[in-house]
């Protein structure tokens, strides 16, 4: 390989979100696939292994849902011949990233169910604490499986409610008083679309609508996406119903504990994205303005590391003084093998490449901005790229705390023996990714990074799970 560049994946040493959801009911019956085609395009980021698309006629006969859903990117499956077939003016779509189990096509998503009172097509995003146990209660009383994935058991539950009770959002609450863990859902029924939140609101949910086509995503991203104007999220543990008569809320699972995933904000959201009143750019810039005055240095620029580097970066300019500036350029043009599930396969399969500028940096003293540290493998990497192409000083500051726990809730984050923070102090992991200087965001900051919001998980950070975790390891079961 090129001493000048790096092949660098948003990578083989980096973090994934599991999932993005996005639905679409138009009251006009106008066909809503092509929409919802480019909400999920506008999700991509969370997740580039598979994707799908279900939907149906609210007008037409009860139970007939078309779908269509494979491996690859948006633009990689979908197609104007395949779209054009998906006939329905309500439907639910899917971006996967699977955090452990198999990445095949089975466990795409969206997945449909016929059963005995129709047809239900829902789109997850999260992680189960009790898929395992949940799975093999249903598998006695006679649940057949198709895949690894634990939306299935969401799925099977909302189906077995919903035949002792009157509507899909009874059944959807009933559903969620039985599993335990993060979740972000998007339901559809015959007549019905439905989200749903966990009540600790670990993953984003929000709701739009366009002329008289009401949507609900993942981040508000896709709504802009789409021309839609952004109604509201849903609340940590509600149960929103879209129906001809508008929105209907249940807001009875709805807690004062909540525990928004703080990595949302940090790096898997889209920075054009607002989660909770809170917008991610702003709280990236915030992030790096802290970096400035916890852990100032001496330095002649200021570089993020593509993407979510870059807003922080600035933020410690605009705090330090420090001229801000580009030091890398990305590739973007990158295929399906971009994401690979496996440790093995992530380190044969990188494709990207960030080349360092030269010119940028060559004799001065630069201040590296990153959103964090897993392995230390790229970041090692980077910084000795930097230092081959000239840098006097290479000062690395990353807008998160170290990673020292294992995620439970629907991030990929590994194993404690594969995290470098754990059991490492920062002079120990600054001399091996071998910078001049390391600082991290302080645990403490967080909340000043969304301006004194309060109710964010930071388990990764501190081991504080929001709920019990579980007494196995339960990433490598269900993914």
């Amino acid at each position: 390989m090129d001493n000048n560049n790096i092949m660098n994946t948003a990578d083989f040493d980096g973090l994934h979100e599991e999932c993005g959801v996005f639905g679409a009911y138009d009251f006009d019956g106008e066909d809503v696939a092509s929409t919802i085609y480019y909400g999920l395009f506008a999700l991509q980021h969370r997740g580039q292994e598979s994707c799908g698309i279900a939907v149906s006629d609210t007008n037409g006969p009860k139970g007939k849902v078309m779908s269509y859903k494979d491996m690859g990117l948006v633009n990689e499956v979908f197609n104007p011949e395949n779209l054009e077939k998906l006939k329905g003016n309500i439907g639910v779509g899917h971006v996967r990233y699977s955090t452990a189990g198999s990445s095949v096509r089975e466990n795409a998503q969206p997945l449909v169910l016929n059963y005995v009172k129709g047809t239900l097509g829902m789109a997850h995003n999260g992680n189960l604490l009790n898929a395992v146990e949940l799975r093999e209660e249903l598998s006695y009383t006679g649940a057949i499986f198709q895949t690894t994935i634990d939306s299935e058991v969401i799925a099977y539950l909302i189906a077995r409610e919903r035949l002792k009770v009157g509507t899909v959002e009874e059944a959807v609450k009933n559903a969620m008083l039985k599993i335990k863990g993060a979740y972000s859902l998007v339901v559809m029924s015959p007549r019905k679309l439905i989200g749903a939140r966990d009540p600790f609101g670990f993953k984003p949910l929000c709701i739009g609508k366009r002329d008289n086509t009401y949507f609900l995503s993942s981040e508000t991203c896709a709504l802009d996406t789409v021309g839609a104007e952004f109604v509201r999220d849903v609340l940590p543990g509600e149960v929103v119903t879209i129906t001809s008569k508008g929105i209907e809320s249940d807001t009875s699972l709805c807690q004062k504990n909540n525990a928004r995933c703080i990595f949302e904000y940090i790096y898997f959201a889209r920075p054009d994205s607002k989660i909770d009143g809170m917008g991610v750019y702003e709280s990236r810039i915030n992030a790096g303005r802290i970096l400035a005055k916890t852990h100032p240095v001496d330095a002649d620029l200021v570089v993020g590391v593509p993407e979510s580097g870059n807003p922080a970066a600035l933020g410690f300019s605009l705090e330090s003084g420090i001229p801000y500036g580009n030091a890398f350029i990305k590739n973007n043009y990158v295929g399906r093998t971009f994401i690979k599930p496996k440790q093995a396969q992530r380190e044969s399969s990188v494709k990207v490449k960030l080349n360092v500028l030269k010119e940028a940096v060559a004799g001065k003293r630069v201040v590296m901005i990153d959103d964090s540290i897993v392995r230390g493998t790229t970041s090692a990497r980077i910084v000795s790229l930097l230092k081959n192409s000239g840098a006097k000083e290479v000062h690395v500051r990353i807008s998160s705390p170290p990673f020292k726990h294992p995620c439970y809730f629907g991030t990929d984050i590994p194993s404690e023996d594969q995290l470098i923070a754990t059991g490492k102090t920062v002079d120990e992991i600054c001399k091996i990714i071998g910078a001049d200087s390391l600082g991290y965001l302080e645990v403490d900051r967080l909340s000043e990074m969304i301006c004194g919001g309060t109710g964010f998980c930071d388990a990764c950070f501190t081991g504080n799970y929001p709920m019990d975790p579980p007494t196995r390891d339960i990433r490598g079961e269900m993914g």
